[in-house]
């Protein structure tokens, strides 16, 4: 299979290359996998530049949550090297007054040293409430903040917070997307994105049920039904 697409991975808030590991058996016998670093810059056109710089001449594009922003941004700068592109709980809205207002309160709690405290309050929206109790869940969420640390949190809130609007890019886009959202996401509502879908030509959009924010870790089996049609389409 020396000749298939590659396929590039970009986790979202505070989650490492942890997020993606129950889906990479799977997604790896398709094809070579890079889990993107997105935890080096403060801006969305900076995060995208150098996963681009260092990213192969063309391929498929994965971005669960802020890796969806991102994605959208590396669609700006490169649509040419993107072959299909899915875009996993995200939006293309950019922050509320009230979004960007809370994000400021929790860079200025983990500022303090509420780090911890911090990615409790995240862990509270991230999953379904069946699993709100799930230790080992939790842990996983835990161990991805201490992969990313304090800093980078801060440098991934900054790029969030000021992120362009990316409804506009949507109709510009022409390879396959695949738009998977969960019917519990607490932190971004799947009611945003059906206006994805409506706006990319060729889109199809995946509903994940009795599942949160994180449905890599929550639902693998099915998240990695929905990717491995999408990397066939």
């Amino acid at each position: 299979m020396t000749d298939a697409l590659p396929l590039v991975l970009v986790p979202g808030l505070i989650c490492s290359p942890r997020i993606w590991a129950p889906l990479l058996p799977a997604l790896w016998r398709h094809g070579p996998v890079t889990i993107a670093n997105h935890i080096r810059d403060d801006s969305m056109a900076g995060i995208a530049r150098r996963i681009l710089k260092e990213a192969p001449p063309r391929f498929a594009l994965a971005g669960h949550s802020m890796g969806g922003y991102i994605a959208f941004e590396i669609m700006r700068q490169a649509p040419e090297r993107v072959a299909k592109l899915a875009l996993l709980n995200t939006q293309a809205r950019p922050d509320t007054p009230e979004a960007t207002a809370r994000r400021r309160g929790m860079v200025a709690r983990a500022q303090g040293g509420g780090y911890r405290a911090v990615v409790d309050e995240l862990w509270a929206n991230f999953v379904h409430p069946s699993r709100s109790g799930n230790a080992s869940l939790q842990q996983i969420v835990h161990d991805m903040a201490d992969d990313v640390g304090v800093e980078a949190f801060l440098r991934q809130q900054n790029a969030v917070m000021t992120r362009p609007d990316s409804r506009p890019v949507l109709t510009a886009i022409r390879c396959p997307t695949l738009v998977l959202t969960c019917d519990s996401d607490n932190t971004v509502p799947s009611r945003l994105s059906p206006e994805m879908t409506d706006a990319i030509a060729g889109s199809w959009l995946v509903v994940l049920e009795n599942c949160g924010h994180l449905p890599q870790l929550e639902r693998p089996e099915a998240t990695i039904e929905a990717l491995l049609e999408w990397l066939a389409a």
